[in-house]
């Protein structure tokens, strides 16, 4: 969906709580994080992005919104440094139309890893990135968005998804987890993978990712983070949705290459 204000440079101090990572050891890594949060890493900033990539930035007039591009394409990354075992500096993504067939828009991809999947995701003062084996997709909203009318989401989503949201007790929050969840399979360009959805209370952030394994949350700098301990349900794709509440969870790796990177997955797109 839409992405609107909350600039960096304008936005409050960061909470000091960091990006909630989700992995697991097949291989699959991922990040959601708040614009601030992006921007004020150490390891990240506009000079790590490609010659294209800053001339397609430099058409955002929003400032906002160039902010949670750029975070986003910062964040996809910092998850690719994190399968690959390379530094961030050295994590050159491409871009691809699968309708035209032509770079530098579309889904993202790893050059030199064909067996790694990638995707990332942007929202008012909100990014997310995905890197695994196969085909993956995310998609980050903010807590309080309420995608409709309905009669639109009829024509762009399954009708009967969307009668069974309307369905629940608080219909709001429930057409938004069905968004989330159908925009993290469109991203992967696949709708037959399993879709895990969750909140990130922290970042105020309803959060889908499809096609990856996630088990435990944790703080990117090896702190204890957050875990997803609060399954609610199952979704429409038959995955769990949980909250991310602030309980401690799995620790993770710095963000510095280990001295024996972890094997590119053998297998995906």
């Amino acid at each position: 969906m839409s992405e609107g204000p909350g600039r960096a440079g304008g936005a409050p101090a960061s909470s000091g709580v960091p990006p909630a990572a989700h992995g697991k050891g097949g291989g699959s890594f991922a990040l959601v994080a708040t614009t601030a949060e992006v921007l004020a890493h150490p390891e990240l900033d506009e000079s790590l992005l490609a010659p294209w990539e800053r001339r397609r930035l430099a058409g955002v007039r929003v400032p906002a919104r160039r902010d949670d591009v750029l975070a986003a394409r910062l964040l996809l990354r910092l998850c690719a440094s994190r399968v690959t075992g390379l530094p961030p500096r050295e994590v050159e993504p491409g871009q691809r139309c699968p309708g035209c067939g032509r770079d530098g828009h579309g889904r993202p991809y790893l050059p030199g890893h064909p067996g790694l999947g990638a995707g990332f995701s942007h929202a008012d003062g909100l990014a997310a990135a995905v890197v695994g084996p196969g085909p993956v997709g995310i998609d980050v909203e903010p807590l309080t968005r309420r995608p409709g009318p309905t009669s639109v989401l009829r024509r762009l989503l399954p009708p009967g998804e969307v009668d069974a949201a309307c369905a629940e007790p608080e219909p709001g929050p429930a057409l938004l987890r069905l968004w989330v969840r159908r925009e993290a399979l469109f991203k992967a360009g696949r709708d037959d993978l399993p879709v895990t959805t969750w909140t990130d209370r922290h970042r105020a952030a309803v959060v889908a990712l499809a096609g990856a394994d996630v088990d435990g949350v944790s703080g990117v700098d090896g702190a204890a983070g957050t875990s997803m301990d609060g399954a609610a349900g199952t979704s429409a794709e038959g995955a769990a949705a949980a909250d991310v509440d602030g309980a401690s969870g799995a620790l993770v790796p710095p963000l510095s290459p280990a001295a024996s990177p972890p094997p590119v997955p053998p297998s995906g797109r």
